[in-house]
């Protein structure tokens, strides 16, 4: 990324996160302190702002700042943090406590509707075993009816088996299964209505399930407390003290590393105000290595030779560059004497250029 464009960046996000940890740290206070609550946020407001500015004082004024007042901005730096922390998580606390009773109402809703379909599912299974019975009463009479209405007995002159019907027991039996047959149906009847207020009952839950968004909105706390097992406020206030051990501690390290970001980018200044610039030395001369391909044999004369001309080029270079070295030094000094600066800052300054001159020609009447 361009160096030019990272403290703009670094600044953007920084102003974003403290203004919206600022924003929610003074909200969540108000809440807190909902009985005073245009106070609270005023001076939450001027707290969120005094935070930044003594973390970016300290950055920038650490060794300059006294021992006693270096541990108290620390101090109230760290206290304010804590501060934007529980105004964080008080606001945060909120909206999650809306969303659980939200949550448990329509549980008890739901729950209570399930109540209501396992009393009729209990009514349904008892009148499904008393039709069960009826069934098999009405089998009997049936088979009474057509075994049961007639008698047998010998003829004492003739000595034959005459069969007769008996009247008053057939109706009898008839009777008994005309009743039981009018029950069953009965029975029958409230069975179905039991199916369908069950049915019901039961697209009901699931209308009431489907429509809950509290439920969507909880969706992944639910599936962590059913996971861990631990309940939804447990996992809830995990979550929140997660986000607030991140959420001011970033805003601040963003502001101080914004800072450094533009301090980097700033021009160097010399002591007369104006933007120190590297020197231009000038680049030494290419050696040209000779080909032994074209030379394999080299005359001990022309390798003396050749040394004798590195030689010289070395001490070239290192004249060129002595040269550019004191002409750099001399224009330095000529910049003090010309210079506001006061007389006793100003001698020191050229005596100890002067030094540096004359060591510097001293060595380059050496070579």
């Amino acid at each position: 990324m361009n160096n030019k464009l990272l403290p703009w960046l670094l600044l953007f996000f920084a102003l974003g996160l403290s203004s919206t940890a600022a924003y929610y740290s003074v909200i969540g206070l108000s809440i807190v302190f909902s009985g005073v609550a245009i106070p609270v946020i005023v001076m939450g407001s001027f707290l969120e702002g005094s935070k930044l500015v003594i973390a970016t004082y300290l950055h920038n004024q650490w060794k300059k700042t006294m021992g006693g007042l270096k541990i108290y901005l620390t101090t109230a730096l760290v206290v304010l943090s804590i501060i934007t922390s529980i105004g964080i998580y008080g606001l945060l606390s909120k909206g999650f406590q809306e969303n659980i009773s939200k949550l448990e109402i329509s549980t008890k809703q739901v729950g209570n509707v399930e109540i209501k379909k396992n009393r009729f599912e209990q009514t349904k299974q008892e009148y499904t075993l008393e039709k069960q019975t009826m069934d098999k009463d009405i089998s009997g009479l049936r088979e009474a009816l057509a075994t049961g209405t007639t008698t047998q007995y010998r003829d004492r002159e003739t000595g034959q088996i005459i069969t007769t019907t008996s009247s008053s027991a057939r109706r009898a039996y008839e009777k008994q299964l005309t009743q039981a047959i009018q029950n069953r149906d009965t029975l029958s009847r409230k069975i179905e209505a039991l199916n369908d207020s069950i049915t019901n009952l039961e697209i009901q839950v699931l209308n009431m399930e489907t429509q809950n968004e509290e439920t969507n909105e909880l969706g992944v706390i639910q599936s962590v407390s059913e996971i861990t097992g631990w309940s939804l406020q447990t996992v809830a206030n995990i979550f929140i003290l997660i986000l607030i051990v991140v959420f001011d501690p970033l805003a601040i390290a963003l502001v101080i590393a914004t800072n450094q970001a533009f301090k980097n980018n700033k021009p160097k200044i010399n002591m007369y105000g104006e933007i120190k610039q590297e020197p231009n030395i000038p680049e030494p001369p290419i050696m040209v290595q000779p080909d032994i391909t074209t030379h394999p044999i080299i005359p001990d004369a022309q390798i003396e030779l050749e040394k004798q001309m590195n030689r010289e080029v070395s001490k070239t270079v290192a004249q060129v560059d002595t040269t550019s070295q004191i002409k750099a030094l001399e224009a330095e000094m000529q910049k003090i004497q010309n210079s506001n600066v006061s007389g006793k800052k100003k001698g020191l300054a050229i005596t100890n250029l002067q030094k540096q001159i004359n060591a510097l020609k001293a060595n380059q009447i050496e070579y």
